[in-house]
């Protein structure tokens, strides 16, 4: 069976880091803590589940601590986490076997990290990030901000997730760590310029957040998913500047990098329905269910879009148009996905009305 040692960077997270250790401790054969200036009671916290603890100073490079975090590991392998990330019973199960079946030959094993979740509890925002990592392989951080660690050799796709669980964060930090950056002179790598723009999007700043994701696009050397996430948020940068055949342009743009991807079909749906284009809006959000999610591995993933989304869209579409039977029939496919959903119900109690559809009367209302 393989050892595993857990390393985390830290500041100031007195609020999670409890729930994070508790989560995965028993789990693990030793715990790194690095820490990057707390003033709370993240150590005494911390001290409760080992004696561990490293004062790292800050020198607003992230890629800095989680390599120092990393080179005083022991064990195997290296399983990183953040602060407000947590292991579920389900996933502590997983890992746990994982644990006593890893071919030791194995250099890195991917898990998804859930980010985001509707308030039925479904995954709406979920990617995969390298989480355990032969130690000996020596894999290094790479990147001040939005850092990636860079991994080769044999690598292994599990189904456990790791489960973000934010209660706060500095809002700001990451942009400040940026205009530092820019104000003396510091040339940005391709991925600078793309998280850049996303941290201006974020603060609202969309002229900004435009310029640099256009420079990131025009460098021709981005990831692909970087390049259609891009498109996306030109998309939604242009929304909120009111000017919305940018806003299309910027939408139709994403199929130059990749084959249609769900939720750019859904985006052009809604564009369209919004200035009752039925018809039109009617052809994407029926492409959009059915186009199989990418084969990504790496990227950001939006289930809403391939699921219940569209079928919930083409409902009010097929209503607009007057086929009430279909409007019912895509109803229905979204309920399978949101069965308590109260828009869904509503949708459903209002076309059973117009159709003259009654419990068990005839087996039209349950159509999968």
């Amino acid at each position: 069976m393989i050892t595993v040692s857990l390393c985390l960077i830290v500041k100031n997270e007195e609020d999670t880091i409890g729930r994070c250790l508790s989560s995965v401790a028993d789990l693990v054969d030793e715990i790194i803590i690095v820490d990057t200036g707390s003033d709370d009671k993240t150590k005494p916290i911390v001290r409760k589940f080992t004696r561990n603890i490293f004062d790292f100073k800050w020198i607003d490079d992230f890629a800095a601590a989680r390599n120092h975090a990393f080179s005083l590991a022991h064990k195997d392998y290296i399983l990183w986490l953040d602060a407000d990330d947590v292991l579920k019973e389900e996933d502590r199960k997983k890992f746990a076997a994982l644990k006593q079946s890893l071919d030791p030959s194995v250099d890195s094993v991917t898990m998804n990290y859930h980010l985001a979740f509707d308030a039925f509890g479904n995954v709406t925002s979920t990617l995969r990030r390298n989480r355990l990592v032969r130690r000996e392989r020596n894999f290094k951080w790479i990147g001040a901000i939005h850092e990636y660690l860079e991994v080769w050799g044999n690598i292994q796709h599990s189904d456990i997730a790791v489960t973000h669980s934010s209660i706060h964060h500095d809002s700001d930090r990451n942009i400040r760590i940026y205009e530092k950056r820019l104000s003396r002179g510091e040339e940005f790598s391709p991925r600078d310029l793309y998280y850049f723009a996303n941290e201006c999007m974020d603060h609202r700043m969309y002229e900004g957040a435009i310029e640099y994701y256009e420079k990131f696009l025009a460098t021709g050397k981005g990831w692909v998913e970087d390049n259609v996430s891009s498109c996306g948020k030109l998309a939604d940068c242009y929304n909120q500047l009111n000017n919305p055949s940018k806003e299309l342009e910027a939408s139709l743009r994403s199929f130059r990098y990749d084959s249609p991807r769900a939720e750019y079909c859904c985006r052009l749906g809604y564009y369209f329905l919004h200035r009752e284009q039925i018809q039109t809006a009617i052809f994407w959000y029926k492409l959009a269910t059915e186009l199989k999610p990418p084969n990504v591995q790496m990227g950001f993933q939006n289930a809403a879009c391939s699921t219940w989304l569209p079928h919930l869209q083409l409902c009010v579409c097929y209503d607009r148009a007057g086929e009430h039977l279909l409007a019912y029939q895509h109803n229905e496919k979204a309920r399978h996905f949101r069965p308590t959903d109260a828009s869904v119900l509503q949708n459903k109690a209002y076309l059973e009305s117009v159709l003259g559809i009654t419990e068990g009367g005839g087996g039209n209302e349950r159509i999968e």
